[in-house]
C-alpha cells in the first residue's frame, strides 16, 4: 500500500504530485526546490543559500515520513550551472554524512528558474 507524506513543513507540490510517498519501508520524495514553505518564495540568491533551503526542506520531509539523513541512501541532485557544484557540494556534505549513493547532473532550466533541486529516497 501506498503511503503520501504531506508537511507544511516542507513546499507544497506546484503539480499533480506529492510530497513523498512510502512503500513498504522506503521513501520517495519529491524533488525540493529552495522555496521557503512559510512564504511560498524562492530563499536565497546564490548556489549555497538556496542549497541550504532545498536541505531544510528535505530534512522536513524526511521528519514527517519518521526518518532522518543517516537513512537516506540514494540522492539525486540538479543544478543549474555545475560552476556551482563545489560550493553545493558543500552544504550537501554537511547534512548527508553517510554519504548515500548520488547523482549529480546539470541540466538546462529549473522549476522557478533555481540553482538547485534534490530528491531523495531513505528507508524508514
Amino acid at each position: 500500500m501506498l503511503k503520501k507524506i504531506s508537511t507544511d513543513k516542507a513546499p507544497a507540490a506546484i503539480g499533480p504530485y506529492s510530497q513523498g510517498i512510502i512503500l513498504g519501508n522506503i521513501l520517495f520524495a519529491s524533488g525540493q526546490i529552495p522555496i521557503n514553505p512559510a512564504t511560498g518564495e524562492i530563499e536565497g540568491k546564490d548556489i549555497v543559500e538556496q542549497a541550504e533551503q532545498v536541505m531544510k526542506n528535505i530534512g522536513a520531509l524526511l521528519e514527517a515520513a519518521g526518518t532522518d539523513y543517516t537513512r537516506v541512501a540514494k540522492t539525486s541532485c540538479f543544478l543549474a550551472d555545475m560552476g556551482d557544484f563545489a560550493a553545493f557540494n558543500e552544504v550537501y556534505a554537511r547534512y548527508f554524512t553517510e554519504k548515500p549513493a548520488r547523482s549529480c547532473v546539470a541540466v538546462k532550466t529549473l522549476p522557478k528558474n533555481v540553482l538547485c533541486e534534490v530528491e531523495v529516497i531513505a528507508e524508514v
